[in-house]
């Protein structure tokens, strides 16, 4: 990302105003959320001026000052002229912001220091009040908050100090993907210095890539392909398909979150990479407690899920008669271990000829009583098409080992490929880190679909059966290496030549003991003792 090194430089810049004042969780609502109300309001002016003078402004503050006097003059001389101009405005990016409540606006008070927490509150609530795409975007930022410091003044300091930092960040003149990759970078660092708290919002980049590439492979020319994600957090997996379809602009975009802060924060990234808001289709709801979606669209060709591992739910009576979980021999994933939940919620709303790619503990390949069932009737379905060992220590939420688990709907065959991936890794200083090289192997094995000796297997039915439907990797890939063989013959000379050592260093200590002289009788009484010893070892 070498080449968005200022953007990134400045946009990391202002987490160090925040830094101390409370941990990156938090700080990660403020950055990011002004990183996206900057790139609204500057977007807005881009657009304003364009419709006034049929080209791009040469700055900002060149667009602010045209949108001031035209928006005045039209407001004097033809109030309905301007509420038109104000409405093709939201036609096309469908919000509005008054001429005091834009990025630019708020910086100009900043330098005149009359800069004011309550007139950044308004341009939010008029952005959220615009349409529902906006509804209670901003609510994790919290103006008002004692974190930002001591009294009203610090407080206000603060949001400016943040202000004045992202102002030097050209959002809409980055060209390509440079802005949503930097937007993507910095979901990263923050899940870096989070810590397990990451888990809610962030899949690690080598683990996403393989997720995304499997999932989408034999995909990549459907035009109108329909992706979705029950567990999107900041929406990175679904964001990851743009990158390997050949018609991204035509992908929809479907995504459930049940944290509202973390979906805030999907809807924000989604902006910010540029997609439109006809193709975003996400929603704050608990992906177990009731089957979204459930109109219109309800089958995807892309599946793509990192769940919280071994979660609780409640496991009710009622779920018997789900349409996602009714097939599996009356069975249901256990209360403390919500892992086929998702699984099996996933799977339900997979199109025919599409692919689902889930992260999950390796628990659910082995353990019985409901799961056992569930993961049966899945393999003689021939639904469980490929299962792949991740390394340990991946992701931010968890040192435990993980697995990707690929499923199919109803293709030819029920053999099953095993890739033992955990030793394709680079180790950090926090994390393990699987690179390009790393990612590529995996793919590389994942489309061959062939035995190779220590790393994968491609396992028939009947030896899945033979195991008792038991999934464990190493039941299917053997690692070890072979002891090599020993020269008993090598060995022999090495011994010979030790004990001779050993004899010759005994003789030297014992003859340069010989020469020694005392002073005290005691003293030449025990060493004599000790050459005794010696002597007859």
């Amino acid at each position: 990302m070498a080449e968005n090194k200022d953007l990134l430089n400045v946009l990391w810049s202002g987490a160090d105003e925040l830094r101390g004042k409370m941990d990156a969780n938090e700080y990660k609502t403020y950055l990011l959320g002004l990183v996206f109300y900057k790139y609204l309001s500057d977007k807005y002016l881009v657009t304003a001026y364009d419709l006034l003078a049929g080209e791009q402004p040469e700055s900002l503050e060149e667009a602010q000052q045209a949108y001031e006097t035209a928006l005045a003059k039209m407001k004097a001389a033809n109030p309905a002229k301007a509420q038109g101009y104000l409405d093709s405005i939201k036609n096309t990016l469908h919000y509005t912001l008054e001429p005091g409540m834009t990025f630019v606006s708020m910086m100009r008070d900043i330098n005149n220091n009359a800069f004011s927490r309550e007139k950044l509150q308004e341009a939010f609530n008029k952005i959220q009040a615009a349409d529902a795409l906006f509804n209670n975007l901003f609510s994790d930022v919290d103006l008002y908050s004692n974190r930002l410091g001591t009294g009203d003044q610090k407080q206000s300091d603060t949001i400016a100090n943040v202000i004045k930092v992202l102002n030097d960040a050209d959002l809409i003149h980055s060209e390509g993907d440079v802005l949503g990759n930097a937007y993507e970078y910095l979901i990263g660092q923050f899940a870096s210095e989070t810590g397990k708290k990451a888990g809610e919002f962030y899949t690690p980049h080598g683990p996403a890539q393989i997720l995304c590439r499997i999932a989408m492979m034999g995909q990549e020319d459907k035009k109108g392909l329909q992706v979705y994600d029950p567990c999107m957090g900041s929406g990175s997996l679904l964001l990851s398909c743009l990158h390997y379809s050949r018609h991204p602009k035509f992908i929809k975009f479907y995504g459930q979150e049940l944290m509202s802060s973390t979906y805030n924060l999907a809807r924000m990234n989604m902006f910010l990479h540029g997609i439109d808001p006809d193709n975003q289709v996400l929603r704050n709801g608990d992906t177990l407690d009731a089957d979204w979606p459930t109109d219109q669209v309800t089958e995807f060709d892309v599946v793509t899920m990192n769940p919280p591992y071994s979660a609780k739910w409640s496991a009710a009576e009622g779920f018997k008669q789900d349409e996602r979980f009714m097939d599996y021999g009356g069975k249901l994933p256990p209360k403390s271990k919500a892992d086929y939940a998702f699984l099996l919620h996933g799977f339900y709303h997979l199109e025919p000829t599409g692919t689902m790619a889930i992260v999950l503990p390796h628990g659910v390949l082995f353990r019985g009583a409901g799961e056992g069932t569930i993961r049966q009737i899945l393999l003689e379905n021939g639904s469980i098409y490929a299962v792949i060992g991740l390394p340990a220590n991946m992701f931010y939420n968890t040192s435990i080992p993980t697995c990707i688990i690929v499923l199919k709907k109803h293709r030819e065959g029920r053999d099953v490929l095993f890739i033992d991936a955990s030793k394709l890794y680079q180790k950090e200083k926090k994390q393990n880190v699987m690179t390009e090289e790393h990612i590529g192997k995996v793919l590389e094995l994942y489309k061959n679909r062939q035995t190779v000796e220590r790393i994968a297997t491609l396992a028939s039915f009947e030896d899945i059966k033979a195991n008792d439907f038991n999934l464990n990797i190493p039941r299917y890939v053997d690692t070890s290496e072979p002891e090599p063989e020993i020269d008993l013959g090598a060995l022999s000379d090495s011994i010979k030549a030790n004990n001779d050592r050993i004899k010759q260093g005994k003789e030297e200590l014992l003859a340069m003991m010989n020469n020694l002289t005392f002073n005290k009788p005691e003293t030449e009484q025990a060493v004599a003792k000790f050459i005794k010893v010696m002597q007859e070892v």
